[in-house]
């Protein structure tokens, strides 16, 4: 019979084997990612003049995060009360290497760095106005970024304008920030800060989704950010807000998601047309760490696609799973390869608009050639190769 002084004496050592992992986890995090500084508020100083051959693109925040001070976009990593909007217009340097962030130096040069050239402090009613509004004669698509764990708000904003320059996205940029502490030890805290936010997210999503002047709505949600959107969307299968979901394509890139949960989300989510697309990394080493941090729980940004198991889960569930592994990396963790997609985005819309492109968004589980920027079956190159061809 089990006494109370052995169940605490395997409490306790559960809890210390848990803390060795945690501690085993961060550094590993901190001898892989080294030892580079973050970039602060002064990222975002306005330059007065661009660079010659630049492009420029406005990216519109939303954020948990709390504005200090409350008449200037200086977020820090507190929680709001409420829900913070700015736009922002950033200059791409000329000399931009797609998948890159150029950082600027001790001087902002918008000849070889990203570059804040306008911002502005929004509130909620400008922000509506400002990404339904119509842009010509035709419905603003919209594409909204929820970042992932370990990000502070000036490499989220970057990274959205990486994004949508590189995509050449002629549509609204929306950047999602919650409030993560942009600390390699803030994994619980990050946790916390992110279920903080799920409302606002839910609220966001349907707003959009609800303005008739809007096109199609895009949801890439990265990492811990794709957890919160698995829990938006699962909040709004529950509230009945089917017209709302119906209106999103969403994209979850190497989610930090454990595996069971994300069975259980599913259940309640149900189909999505198009399918929910998953991007995956077996070699994920972020993923392995978070892996370590659960208790060996798998996550789902770390699946194998050449299992049976997990293409016959994804067609039942209706979801598209796709190995990116080739695609290069731009990170030492492997965690962010979802961020060179955006480069082969033009040629992606101008097969789909001349009707010559393949069908991409199907249910099941595919292999990503980078070279050919297509899907293939792991089953199929299997039985190519054991075939000889």
């Amino acid at each position: 019979m089990q006494t109370a002084a052995g169940a605490a004496r395997r409490l306790a050592a559960t809890a210390a084997l848990r803390a060795c992992a945690l501690v085993f986890a961060t550094a590993l995090i901190l001898a892989l990612a080294g030892c580079a500084g973050r970039p602060g508020p002064e990222a975002l100083r306005e330059v007065a003049e661009t660079a010659p051959g630049a492009r420029q693109v406005t990216i519109y925040v939303a954020t948990t995060r709390r504005r200090q001070p409350p008449d200037a976009n200086i977020f820090t990593d507190g929680r709001s009360e409420g829900v913070a909007y700015a736009e922002f217009t950033i200059s791409i340097p000329p000399a931009h290497q797609p998948g890159n962030i150029e950082w600027l130096g001790a001087t902002p040069d918008p000849n070889a760095a990203f570059v804040v050239m306008r911002q502005r402090v929004l509130d909620k009613l400008a922000f509506e106005a400002e990404v339904s509004r119509k842009r010509g004669d035709r419905k603003p698509d919209i594409g909204v970024f929820v970042h992932g764990y370990d990000v502070n708000f000036q490499e989220a904003l970057f990274r959205m304008a990486q994004m949508s320059a590189d995509a050449n996205f002629d549509g609204v940029s929306v950047l999602f920030a919650w409030p993560s502490e942009g600390r390699v030890t803030g994994y619980i805290a990050d946790k916390d800060a992110v279920t903080f936010s799920r409302d606002q997210l839910v609220a966001l999503l349907t707003t959009l989704a609800q303005k008739p002047s809007v096109g199609d709505v895009t949801v890439v949600g990265h990492s811990m950010g794709a957890w919160l959107t698995a829990e938006a969307l699962r909040q709004l299968r529950l509230t009945r807000k089917d017209a709302v979901i119906r209106r999103l394509n969403v994209v979850l890139a190497a989610p930090d998601i454990d595996v069971d949960v994300f069975r259980e989300q599913l259940a309640v989510i149900g189909p999505l047309s198009p399918p929910l697309t998953v991007l995956v990394s077996p070699d994920d080493e972020a993923l392995f760490l978070s892996r370590l941090v659960a208790d060996d729980h798998a996550r789902v940004g770390a699946l194998d696609v050449s299992d049976p198991r997990v293409a016959e889960a994804a067609r039942k569930a209706n979801v598209q799973v796709i190995d990116i592994s080739t695609l290069e990396a731009t990170d030492s963790l492997k965690h962010n390869r979802f961020v060179a997609l955006a480069a082969l985005y033009p040629k992606f819309a101008a097969e789909a608009a001349s009707g010559q492109g393949a069908d991409l968004r199907q249910p099941g589980a595919f292999v990503f050639n980078a070279v050919g920027a297509t899907l293939s079956s792991p089953f199929l190159m299997v039985g190519h190769a054991m075939a000889g061809e």
